[in-house]
């Protein structure tokens, strides 16, 4: 009993973040424009997206990421992203991403965390069509790696807690607490990154665009974290 008393008080605290997201910080985050656009934005049609990208606060400030049809068949988007801010946070090699998100509901609605620079150093931590309600696209495109990963617990509307290692052989998701996928790729030593949060919307080449009647959006991030070994 007294050596297990002894060991409790032996372990390490744990680690504090090393960035705990504030939406509503302008330092820590950019609204409404990103270098992964074409131009910095506003519009990716390339990318098959009928995003057009606003710094409204009311889009994405709040943690709540929206968007609303505009007259013009593009739809007002919400996006934050670390690239460009005051801070200019970036991701490293190890660092561990937590986050917790609640799903769109709405046909059309794409929304993901994902991380970039300098034309690429892209790592999906998730990616989420409504049109396959129970998949989470996880994808690694530094080096190669991508997982669909069903589970009934991933819904429209239902929250889901995110976990993700940017290894360096190996990035390994987690989903709701259990390990899903590892790439056995990883992203490098020298990996760095910006985070990108959004809510894109499709434009029906590979997944159906929003029906006519829909004209708003939204999904939810009410926690996001970096800790870093």
């Amino acid at each position: 009993m007294i050596s297990q008393l002894l060991a409790r008080f032996r372990r390490p605290a744990a680690a504090a973040p090393v960035f705990t997201a504030d939406f509503s910080s302008t330092t820590q985050w950019v609204a409404g424009r990103s270098w992964a656009y074409p131009n910095g934005g506003p519009i990716n049609p390339g990318d098959n997206k009928l995003d057009y990208l606003t710094p409204d606060p009311s889009y994405s400030r709040s943690g709540t990421f929206r968007a609303t049809r505009r007259p013009d068949g593009k739809w007002d988007a919400g996006l934050l992203t670390t690239e460009g801010s005051r801070d200019g946070f970036l991701l490293r090699a190890e660092d561990v991403l937590e986050a917790r998100v609640r799903l769109p509901e709405e046909i059309g609605a794409w929304p993901a965390i994902w991380t970039w620079r300098d034309g690429g150093q892209e790592v999906d931590v998730f990616e989420y069509h409504p049109d396959n309600p129970d998949l989470l696209e996880l994808s690694n495109h530094v080096r190669g790696g991508s997982h669909y990963y069903r589970n009934p617990a991933v819904e429209p509307g239902g929250w889901v807690d995110l976990k993700v290692r940017f290894g360096t052989r190996s990035v390994v998701w987690w989903v709701n607490g259990t390990r899903v996928y590892a790439d056995r790729s990883g992203v490098g030593r020298r990996w760095r990154a910006y985070i990108i949060v959004n809510l894109s919307v499709c434009a029906g080449r590979y997944h159906p665009a929003p029906e006519p009647d829909v004209s708003e959006m939204s999904y939810e991030v009410s926690d996001l974290r970096v800790y870093r070994p």
